[in-house]
């Protein structure tokens, strides 16, 4: 069962989407902001990390940068889920080392979906 590692200030969508995941069969474990996603990566070595942009303590953008240049952590892939669509949003969670960036709102299937065929490649 892949792990996957949710980083999403907002309880209620945090809530959402670790029952969504767990639901579909995946282990996750869930953090409140960037800081702690990023001080948590290596411990748990999550097969997927996805995190919010907007974050307090350390955004998402931030916490990418460090996971992607930790040698413990640079394997594992992120993705950042985020109500911001505008393009410089998008180039700037790619050039942090992202590997997809979902829009939110989504729906649950459409999550799961996209989990699933991230970690087929």
């Amino acid at each position: 069962m892949a792990k996957i590692l949710v980083a999403e200030d907002e309880r209620d969508i945090r809530d959402l989407i670790a029952f969504t995941l767990r639901f579909a069969g995946f282990d996750v474990v869930t953090f409140p902001n960037g800081a702690e996603a990023w001080e948590n990566a290596a411990k748990e070595q999550p097969d997927l990390i996805l995190m919010d942009v907007r974050m307090p303590i350390m955004t998402g953008y931030e916490a990418c940068e460090k996971i992607k240049a930790d040698p413990a952590t640079q394997h594992i892939p992120v993705v950042f889920l985020s109500a911001k669509g505008q393009e410089s949003e998008i180039r700037a969670g790619l050039d942090a080392g992202a590997i997809e960036y979902m829009l939110k709102p989504f729906a649950p299937d459409e999550l799961t979906r996209k989990v699933k065929q991230l970690l087929e490649k």
